[in-house]
């Protein structure tokens, strides 16, 4: 493992263990005092009573009660889970757990996925792949023939001019026609 997976792997324990902790019957530090005016009991029906954010309706008994804020989830001995509405009334809290458990577990296997696959990725980009490899071998491979082709004609028409120059020299009217034969294609 190397540094980054394991900071990423640190990050994600203190992530699931703060979670946990706030999870768990942690006891807020806001007032349990309901205003006078605003009492959860005066309110009648689901819909009346979840308007109020301090409000908790218990579909068991069909009550409004204060929410107990000393504690995250409201415990069994006020109302069952299943049985509690706060926000809608349509949705429990136990549906509400469930749902966001899936939800926040989507988020981070999402982020390790994305994590995984940008290290992994720049592993694989760090160098040129394979057919690229190739490619450039055959290019050099191509340019080198044609180059030692270029020299040989080079070393061919040289020696032929130098010949005939010496050729031409000593033979004098001779000399023209090996002239001619380097004009003539071959």
């Amino acid at each position: 493992m190397n540094k980054t997976q394991r900071g990423i792997m640190s990050s994600l324990l203190v992530v699931v263990t703060v979670t946990c902790v706030l999870v768990s019957r942690a006891e807020c530090l806001t007032s349990t005092t309901p205003t006078p005016l605003n009492s959860c009991k005066a309110f009648s029906t689901c819909d009346s009573c979840i308007q109020n954010p301090k409000c908790l309706w218990c579909m068991t008994n069909d009550t409004c009660t204060d929410y107990p804020v000393s504690y995250i989830l409201p415990p069994p001995a006020v109302c069952k889970l299943s049985q509690a509405r706060w926000g809608v009334c349509w949705v429990n809290f136990e549906a509400l757990i469930i749902a966001m458990a899936v939800l926040g577990g989507t988020i981070i296997i999402s982020i390790t996925v994305c994590c995984c696959c940008c290290c992994c990725c720049k592993k694989r980009q760090s160098g040129p792949d394979r057919d690229e490899e190739r490619f450039a071998r055959k290019r050099e491979e191509i340019r080198q023939r044609a180059d030692e082709r270029r020299q040989s004609c080079r070393k061919t028409v040289g020696t032929v001019s130098l010949s005939c120059h010496m050729l031409r020299g000593v033979l004098g009217s001779l000399g023209s026609l090996c002239v001619s034969e380097l004009n003539q294609p071959l």
